[in-house]
């Protein structure tokens, strides 16, 4: 089910930000599929909300891949979005994931770096362990926080943003993640998603300067209820 102005999980607004719960299967923004992007929806809920006439502001701060669920900020003003960008420039926004997976990683926890390169055809990133020509240093720390009956769930911290982080540099070490056929897993999650959430995320507030705590609320079903 996507996300519509009525059904759209808001876990934080003010006068400059707005952060929700993504479902999987939404865009971030718009692309070349066509579809309606969150961030149109956003725009939606605050136009009918504040009963603003004309166009409303929404820049997206970040993007989270179409099958991933979980957190994203927009900014409702152009002074907070231009922050924003600048705190994940300088890596101080801190987010939490959480994935599903069915192998259990050697160790329990570990950081993990490698070099990732991006294949725009492929829409798919590849890891190699030493740099070459095009490649971007990726860093992630996990720990293995749960064991379900057939699987496993890990708290990601990324270091770096890289495309597709997570799910290349997990499936790397042989735990793919539940329903991500693109990287290694081998059947698909029945509708469509793969099992990575973004659980949380903590920051300064770009203009109120207060701190700022946001917990994502997991899919409801069967595995993901388990992890809580």
């Amino acid at each position: 089910m996507h996300s519509t102005k009525e059904n759209l999980e808001v876990l934080f607004e003010d006068n400059h930000i707005i952060i929700v719960n993504k479902k999987a299967g939404d865009i971030t923004q718009g692309d070349k599929t066509g579809d309606k992007p969150l961030s149109d929806v956003v725009k939606e809920y605050v136009k009918e909300k504040y009963n603003k006439p004309g166009n409303v502001f929404i820049g997206t701060v970040h993007r989270l891949d179409r099958p991933t669920s979980g957190i994203v900020i927009f900014a409702r003003t152009s002074k907070a979005l231009e922050r924003l960008n600048k705190m994940l420039r300088d890596k101080t926004i801190n987010k939490t994931y959480w994935a599903i997976v069915k192998n259990a990683p050697k160790k329990d926890n570990d950081t993990l770096i490698n070099f990732l390169k991006k294949d725009t055809k492929k829409n798919k990133s590849f890891v190699y362990k030493k740099e070459i020509s095009g490649s971007k240093e990726a860093t992630l720390h996990y720990k293995t926080i749960k064991k379900l009956d057939n699987y496993f769930l890990l708290e990601i911290n990324l270091e770096t943003g890289r495309h597709h982080q997570i799910r290349t540099q997990l499936s790397f070490i042989g735990s793919p993640i539940k329903g991500d056929l693109k990287y290694g897993f081998n059947r698909s999650n029945k509708d469509g998603s793969i099992s990575l959430h973004a659980r949380k995320i903590e920051f300064i507030h770009p203009v109120s300067k207060e701190n700022i705590s946001i917990l994502a609320p997991t899919p409801t079903d069967l595995i993901w209820n388990a992890c809580n």
